[in-house]
């Protein structure tokens, strides 16, 4: 996957550099920019053809279920008994808490019952029923830790790797690597929450510095799926295919005497994709098509799950036609309208909770039926966990070195408990995981060496682990 020789790059014939201008402007792009220079001459080929992964991969696609605002890893699945022990116990911390808010208060228990299940014999808390009974599939991931305890870097960072802007996201590395298997829709796809974005909002699915055909499609779950698919009123199918012919024929020409500006190539591809999505995007997320029992899985039928549960069930539909990456954002806007619980734990899990719970359950069990958990990645986690000391009474303040994700499907052994925090949930103690540790081992889930997949810009190679990043192989099956 490195430029230098990833089988789909090709770096093109030499050419002769005629002035200082030229020069700069070739040596400035990199060789990342040559190489989808000559990916794509005289559309050659399309940027998300399938291309091979370095070894067999286990997964085909990834839905990651992003719980924005910090989901509270020991009120949901990581029970701690000392938390109940030490209610109320205001502890010395020594200037080791890190709250995000002044004057944090003391421990405070879970108020939520926990119970044993599956042959696993996972802890899951009574806020997940449905989920519960889907643990044997599941390999819970428990010493997390970021590096900021900011909702903008900590997005940033869970999906792009890094704590600033200007980065490729997880799903942009993922296409740009394997290219998608079908060319009729994108190969990467976000669904946000109808109280709003995440912070940050598009950045946290951009390409970075990738060509920019490798960023995000937000997709509706109702109406025309994609903003400004459908074509004007009043042209034909015939007018319509005239009209990008011609603006691909100048695109064309100023592409043959300017070669390296891989956007203008993007957006050649980008023109012909948006055609052939007119069809196939309206058809992926038409879920009427589906059965009543299915629909009522994913909690179609109930006013609280319904939102959450189409799109899940657009996402399984997706991939089931070869989409690449689904990330699906439960939670928006700010505070309560998202997993932030500063201002009541109760009030803002059991919102939560009760929204994603059937859902979650709906899309392992009916990957599973279908044939399709085993090539598909199901990813659950925030960008941030929460503390263990209470905010105000009742909330609970941003965490980062300490939380939880949970992976299954997609070659990943369920059943299975990986790292622990602390006794009280604070930090990670026992095998502690990093973003790039997760990143590095979706990557090779499906079939990529992170340290291989780089990109040159400005000079180096970046990668989506940057400098480090370990793969967990004791959850992989």
């Amino acid at each position: 996957m490195n430029d230098s020789t990833c089988n789909h790059c090709d770096f093109g014939a030499s050419q002769t550099v005629s002035t200082r201008r030229d020069f700069l402007k070739r040596t400035g792009l990199g060789f990342g920019m040559l190489g989808l220079g000559g990916l794509l001459q005289a559309h050659a080929a399309s940027p998300f053809a399938v291309r091979n992964a370095q070894y067999a991969a286990k997964a085909k696609s990834v839905i990651f279920l992003f719980m924005y605002g910090g989901p509270s890893a020991f009120d949901l699945f990581d029970h701690k008994p000392d938390l109940d022990k030490y209610d109320g116990k205001k502890l010395d911390w020594k200037g080791e808490l890190k709250p995000f808010s002044p004057n944090p208060g003391p421990l405070m228990k879970s108020p939520y019952a926990f119970k044993q299940y599956g042959q696993s014999g996972a802890w899951v808390s009574d806020k997940f029923p449905a989920l519960a009974n889907c643990v044997d599939d599941i390999a819970f991931i428990k010493s997390c830790h970021a590096d900021s305890n900011n909702h903008a870097p900590a997005l940033f960072q869970m999906n792009t790797g890094y704590i600033r802007v200007g980065f490729p996201s997880i799903g942009s590395w993922l296409t740009y690597g394997l290219g998608t298997e079908n060319q009729n829709l994108p190969g990467y796809v976000v669904m946000y929450d109808p109280r709003g974005g995440p912070i940050g909002g598009p950045q946290n699915w951009g390409s970075g510095f990738l060509p920019s055909s490798f960023q995000a499609t937000p997709l509706r779950n109702s109406g025309s799926p994609i903003i400004n698919l459908e074509k004007q009123r009043g042209m034909n199918d015939e007018q319509q295919r005239a009209q990008l012919d011609l603006l691909g024929q100048l695109n064309q020409t100023h592409f043959d005497q300017h070669p390296h500006e891989a956007d203008l190539a993007a957006r050649i591809e980008s023109f012909e994709l948006a055609y052939r999505m007119q069809s196939a995007a309206p058809e992926s997320v038409d879920i009427a098509k589906e059965s009543e029992e299915t629909r009522k899985i994913y909690g179609l039928d109930n006013d609280k799950t319904k939102y959450f549960g189409s799109q899940l069930l657009i996402a399984r539909r997706l991939v089931e036609r070869g989409v690449r990456f689904v990330q699906v954002y439960s939670g928006g806007g700010h505070q309560q309208d998202s997993w932030d619980a500063h201002n009541g734990l109760i009030a803002n899990h059991d919102m939560h909770c009760a929204e994603t719970d059937v859902p979650m359950a709906g899309l392992l069990t009916d990957l599973k039926r279908r044939g399709l958990l085993d090539s598909t990645l199901v990813v659950w986690g925030g960008e941030f966990g929460r503390l263990p000391v209470s905010q105000n009474g009742i909330g609970r303040d941003h965490n980062p070195d300490g939380f939880l994700m949970w992976m299954a499907g997609g070659g990943v052994k369920g059943g299975t408990s990986y790292g622990e925090t602390d006794e009280v949930g604070y930090k990670a103690a026992v095998d502690p995981v990093s973003v790039p540790d997760l990143h590095a081992t979706i990557l090779s889930l499906c079939g990529i060496d992170h340290e291989a997949l780089t990109y040159v810009h400005n000079g180096r190679n970046f990668r989506l682990t940057d400098v480090s990043g370990h793969v967990l192989h004791k959850i992989i099956a």
